[in-house]
């Protein structure tokens, strides 16, 4: 018999189609793939972009050159731009602010050809680095108040570059799905003085069916009440509201745990595209009329990341109600992703 499951983090129902489980050969495809004669995001290549904002350069070398191991740069076809201000004002009962916000891009390796799974703790931890950095920078503006870097890994999840990057939008305004979560965090911690998340992940590790991977820093489980198949949440298992005060030997392990996912993830559903998402803490800006905004901030949110193949599509059921259905129960995604045999690497 399905389900009809709750998620008390990010405030949603989910159907469990237990009847119609899929498998991960259910969801085998020939993905499509992109090609590019000449890459922009390639070495040799830099003055074709935007003049970068930050790169780690290993070899010392001078900005927009060869030399840098992970480079950030302005989009080129920003969808919000940095100059302006945000002229809030009302149009009968809507409300409009001028598109202003930040679009970067984070080019994750030189190479080209090189797949997210393959990459090396080390180098993932590279760019949790440049997310660090372009977060703690674009914290000081203070017309931003919320900043979120994503991942789309194929053209069925937004990527019209094969090259291995990321993006990150500074936004003026708090996206809906992330205040539902912030909302969700705050009044859990107010009833019961814990963080949601933390209690969450005590409860999984206790449980285990829905655990993918634990160790001693981070905990990748398969949410109970997943919207989308295979979809996993990776989180630190010490309490902290803010990914920017992650030190290098955290963003370390987080590139060890999410690697370890991506060859499983890799193996089991034969490469499929995916977002990952980081959420983090909003900006702290204290706002007029609001003294208790921010005031527990430091305790009851925990940041964390989400990682979901796209496999499924939303139909209309999904889209006009909210109410997504799942095909593949999140204890039968976990088993099948632990299970996955995955080659001795680097």
């Amino acid at each position: 018999m399905s389900q009809l499951r709750w998620d008390p983090l990010k405030l949603h129902w989910v159907i469990m189609a237990d009847e119609q489980s899929r498998k991960p050969r259910d969801f085998f495809t020939e993905w499509r793939t992109v090609t590019t004669t000449l890459c922009p995001f390639c070495y040799g290549q830099e003055g074709r972009t935007p003049a970068e904002v930050y790169a780690l350069r290993p070899d010392g070398s001078p900005p927009n050159q060869p030399g840098w191991r992970v480079r950030v740069i302005p989009n080129k076809y920003p969808l919000l731009r940095i100059e302006g201000e945000l002229a809030p004002r009302g149009v009968g009962l809507y409300d409009v602010l001028n598109g202003i916000g930040a679009h970067e891009v984070i080019i994750e390796t030189p190479d080209h050809q090189r797949h997210p799974a393959d990459f090396r703790a080390m180098e993932l931890a590279d760019v949790f680095r440049a997310f660090r950095a372009r977060i703690m920078d674009l914290r000081r503006d203070g017309r931003f108040r919320y900043i979120m870097p994503f991942k789309n890994h194929g053209l069925e999840a937004g990527a019209t570059i094969p090259h291995a990057h990321s993006q990150l939008l500074a936004l003026p305004v708090i996206p809906p799905r992330m205040r539902q979560t912030l909302h969700a965090c705050r009044e859990f911690f107010h009833r019961k003085e814990r963080c949601l998340l933390c209690d969450l992940l005590e409860q999984e590790l206790a449980d285990g069916r829905r655990i993918i991977h634990a160790d001693r820093d981070f905990v990748a489980l398969a949410p109970f009440a997943s919207r989308h198949p295979f979809e996993v949440l990776i989180a630190p298992r010490r309490h902290g509201h803010d990914f920017c005060q992650a030190t290098d030997a955290v963003l370390l392990a987080l590139g060890e745990v999410l690697r370890e996912v991506l060859r499983r993830q890799r193996s089991v559903l034969r490469d499929p595209p995916f977002n990952l998402v980081l959420h983090t803490s909003p900006t702290a800006v204290p706002r007029p009329g609001r003294p208790d905004l921010w005031h527990s901030l430091a305790q009851d949110f925990h940041w964390h990341l989400e990682l979901v193949p796209c496999l499924a599509r939303p139909a209309g059921f999904e889209w006009s109600s909210d109410f997504f259905i799942n095909p593949t129960p999140p204890e039968d995604a976990a088993r099948f992703l632990r299970e996955a045999e995955i080659s001795a690497g680097v």
